[in-house]
């Protein structure tokens, strides 16, 4: 499969889970990858597993932060000297009561996963050429009011809500925007919430396919909305929940 030859893909919060499944897709569909994240560690192992050489980039980044923003833009314009797609994926989660929310916690959780996908998105444009395709993850909580989930559920539903708006701003310039947004999907951001079998047998019990998600889930989806075959594609939120979300399992 050689899909994506010689096009560069970002992609943010890509040292695990969501993020390097997709990786993994687009190396082997012949794409150049740049990883971002804020674990120099992680990233590190993820290039060693992908083992790519020169097609893999990986440069530690704080999303939130637009300097170092900055700093990743420039790494990839020195490195492979475009963009063709950026998957958005950088995420954190703070779950609590609204009663127990910090201005801190508002503060990173909103910074990375709003904020961050906003500026990622604005300072990479200028590497795309004529045409290309941006994916925001999302969640299927913006879909579903639960009582400790509040501020995360809000900062995703803005950046879903940015496919629209992105969608109608880039447009004259060939860029389709669009999200995916995950069910439970098993990555260590899932396990770390959900930490116990109990929990995560009553999270599938919820699903209508009766299993929990897989990264690779998510990496297939977003490759069809990074690639050409969605061209007529564009302000779109794709939900990859196994019928989560408008089915109820019997």
């Amino acid at each position: 499969m050689t899909e994506f030859t010689d096009k560069t893909v970002l992609i943010t919060g890509g040292g695990s889970g969501m993020g390097l499944a997709t990786a993994r897709r687009l190396v082997a569909a012949g794409a150049q990858v740049v990883l971002a994240g804020r674990s120099e560690e992680r990233l590190k192992t993820a290039v060693k597993e992908l083992n790519a050489g020169e097609r893999v980039l990986a440069v530690p980044t704080d999303v939130s932060r637009l300097e170092e923003l900055d700093r990743l833009v420039a790494r990839i314009g020195e490195s492979f000297g475009r963009l063709d797609g950026v998957f958005a994926n950088a995420g954190i989660a703070r779950f609590s009561r609204s009663a127990e929310v910090t201005e801190a916690d508002f503060d990173q959780v909103v910074g990375v996963n709003l904020k961050g996908v906003f500026f990622t998105v604005q300072k990479s444009v200028p590497l795309f050429g004529s045409g290309g395709s941006v994916v925001i993850n999302g969640s299927w909580l913006i879909h579903r009011g639960l009582a400790f989930t509040s501020v995360y559920s809000a900062a995703k539903a803005g950046a879903v809500n940015l496919v629209r708006t992105l969608a109608a701003d880039l447009a004259g310039q060939g860029i389709r925007v669009n999200a995916i947004s995950p069910g439970y999907i098993v990555t260590e951001m899932f396990e770390g919430i959900s930490s116990t079998p109990e929990a995560q047998e009553a999270c599938r019990g919820q699903v209508a396919l009766g299993r929990l998600g897989a990264p690779e889930n998510i990496a297939d989806t977003t490759l069809f909305l990074l690639s050409d075959r969605s061209s007529y594609i564009t302000g779109q939120e794709i939900t990859v929940d196994g019928g989560l979300i408008p089915s109820v399992p019997l």
